[in-house]
């Protein structure tokens, strides 16, 4: 059962960031395991319990984060991740997980955050959103004020220099972006160290999941004729 991540979890993610090579991390791969991988599984299959029992007739895959970077991608980093995240996503992620939205958790040595969101969203996906707003705007505004009236979840995502067009104040935010996410970061303290992380995770799940429908269904979207 998840008892909560402690203060020692933190130390050590900071430790890795500052101590990252093979020697450093075999020394203290016990501390590793204990701190950071059993919580983390053992958070990831109760979030994934939880959803289940909230939304029953909804199936999400769990996919837990190892701490291993690629080593093809490494580009100068050590081989450790200082940061470690959980993902539920659709069984048909499995196979295009980086263009489909998912939702996550992610503890990291300065924050923790709880969102949802592509990983990579294509230029395709984000043209058939566009599109889709352009058709009817009125599903998108209400997402856009449903976010914009609570103040935890921000929305995130790099924005093109040159904006693709102008649809309101309400709108710009979400048409003018090359990928997009809504999450919140907090720091590493209270709920981080409890139980409670487990219905916390859950509770952003229930807010974000008309968004997670909206983003899910861009896929069956006609490719737009001018992206």
């Amino acid at each position: 059962m998840f008892q909560g991540f402690t203060p020692e979890s933190i130390e050590f993610l900071w430790n890795i960031r500052f101590n990252n090579e093979r020697s450093w991390f075999e020394a203290h791969k016990q501390q590793y395991i204990d701190l950071i991988q059993k919580p983390l599984r053992e958070l990831g299959v109760q979030v994934q319990q939880e959803v289940a029992r909230r939304h029953p007739k909804r199936q999400f895959n769990l996919h837990v984060s190892r701490i291993y970077r690629d080593a093809r991608r490494l580009h100068g980093k050590g081989p450790y991740k200082d940061h470690m995240w959980l993902v539920l996503h659709l069984p048909s992620q499995d196979t295009n997980g980086r263009n489909a939205p998912a939702f996550y958790f992610e503890i990291a040595p300065e924050y923790y955050s709880i969102g949802m969101g592509f990983y990579s969203a294509t230029p395709l996906t984000m043209a058939k959103l566009r599109a889709r707003i352009d058709r009817d705007p009125k599903p998108m505004e209400t997402l856009a004020r449903r976010l914009n009236r609570q103040k935890a979840f921000v929305l995130e995502g790099e924005q093109y220099h040159r904006p693709k067009g102008q649809k309101g104040a309400l709108l710009n935010p979400w048409y003018n972006r090359k990928s997009i996410a809504i999450s919140w970061d907090r720091v590493c303290e209270g709920s981080l160290y409890e139980p409670g992380l487990v219905r916390e995770i859950a509770d952003g799940v229930d807010f974000l999941m008309p968004f997670f429908d909206y983003f899910s269904s861009l896929d069956a979207d006609p490719e737009p004729k001018n992206g």
